[in-house]
């Protein structure tokens, strides 16, 4: 078996360092991150923080340089969108399929039909998702349909967490098709009638990520655009997995800024506290070094689990024989996992935490402090963690591979 351990490898595209790339971003997090509290509040769609995005390449990270793009590595691009999900976590989440799509790209080999989505995405068009059915559906049952017609295929079925779809100009939608039965992904515009997208996503959290229901009425898809599943990236469930490992390491990082500023500027005291003000009390001050030594503890683990993801690409690119780029792949998957049981169990707890050095003031709507432990509990939620334990377990005791793509439905 072939033994691969993950390093620290940056080399790819040529790509900027991480000063370059985070100094041309930053000032728009900071925007973004004023206007967080009052789209909260008030359930607005993040369409300008978005706009702000596109106009900066945002979407175009990870096309090479000599493409147009910024190169930026997997390690590069998770780290920023640790960045911007501490701005406003809602954004990375809104972004994951679109990234997901684009690596995808990088994936295949050139041609023009890999120029042309290249292109696409220079000109800030984004991609949302379209994978997840709810309803009287068996399990590895798809009602989505594509059928064969002129010049092209016409899309219809029902999707719900249509993640990023409000925001996006394509949509990544996971289908079967009517003539052959086979698991396809159709790239549909949503510039067209034959697209309805609601804004129906009612979780307690992550609100804004431009989720809910999309529904395909006889919607127009260009020929090229329908392809087999079984062509997908192979790293993909990893990668998946990595946005929203960012997004958990951001949501931390901006416990420990509200938590340090609470603490800094409140001038209400117990009377059986330790000190004068709040920021001199020891048992404060320990709250606020707990939380910001679990948020360090997440981003470390993600931004290490975010090598082995760039080392499975890296092999795949370099046309690595068949068990390399397997070991690769499983390595990227479990260290994926394991990330996930960390942020999943200690992100959360720090929001918790976050009211333990603050006050019943800090608990106002306004403030909308609660936001962190909702969109964490969220994000947690997703790819439920009991069984990224168990495939980790699995994978040190016996050997066995972990869950690479799996379903949801009705069961028995």
């Amino acid at each position: 078996m072939i033994n691969l351990k993950p390093e620290n490898t940056m080399s790819e595209f040529n790509s900027p360092d991480n000063t370059e790339l985070a100094s041309r971003f930053r000032p728009i997090f900071a925007r973004i991150a004023e206007g967080a509290v009052a789209r909260e509040g008030g359930r607005q769609l993040a369409h300008e923080p978005i706009r702000w995005l596109k106009e900066a390449g945002f979407g175009t990270l990870r096309i090479p340089v000599r493409e147009g793009g910024f190169g930026a590595t997997l390690p590069q691009l998770f780290r920023l969108l640790t960045e911007l999900a501490e701005a406003d976590s809602n954004l990375p989440q809104a972004l994951r399929a679109h990234f997901a799509f684009v690596e995808d790209r990088l994936n295949q080999p050139d041609s023009e039909e890999r120029q042309r989505w290249f292109a696409r995405f220079r000109d800030g068009e984004l991609v949302g998702s379209g994978w997840s059915e709810t309803g009287n559906m068996k399990l590895g049952e798809v009602l989505t349909r594509v059928s064969p017609a002129d010049n092209g295929w016409l899309l219809e079925g029902e999707k719900f967490y249509s993640t990023g779809t409000l925001y996006a100009d394509w949509i990544d939608v996971y289908a079967r098709r009517s003539d052959n039965d086979r698991d396809v992904i159709a790239l549909v515009s949503t510039h067209q009638a034959g697209v309805a997208r609601e804004d129906d996503w009612d979780g307690f959290g992550q609100r804004l990520t431009g989720s809910g229901t999309t529904r395909f009425s006889k919607a127009r898809v260009e020929q090229t655009h329908v392809y087999d599943f079984s062509e997908r990236f192979r790293y993909q469930t990893a990668f998946y997995q990595h946005v929203l490992l960012s997004t958990l390491a951001g949501i931390g990082r901006a416990i420990t800024r509200d938590a340090a500023q609470g603490v800094a500027q409140r001038k209400r005291v117990y009377s059986h506290g330790n000190a004068r003000l709040v920021k001199q009390d020891v048992q404060v001050l320990q709250v606020v070094g707990q939380i910001a030594s679990q948020a360090w503890a997440v981003d470390a683990t993600v931004q290490r689990a975010s090598h082995s993801l760039q080392q499975a690409f890296e092999v795949q690119q370099r046309g690595g024989g068949e068990e390399e780029i397997k070991q690769a792949n499983i390595l990227a998957e479990v260290e994926a996992a394991k990330a996930q049981v960390i942020a999943s169990e200690l992100v959360p707890r720090a929001a918790t935490e976050l009211f333990n050095a603050l006050g019943a003031s800090d608990t106002c709507v306004s403030k909308a402090l609660d936001r962190h432990w909702r969109n964490a509990r969220t994000v947690s939620s997703h790819n439920p963690v009991i069984y990224k334990s168990r495939n980790v377990g699995d994978w040190e005791v016996n050997g066995t591979q972990p869950t690479f793509i799996w379903q949801i439905g009705h069961g028995e």
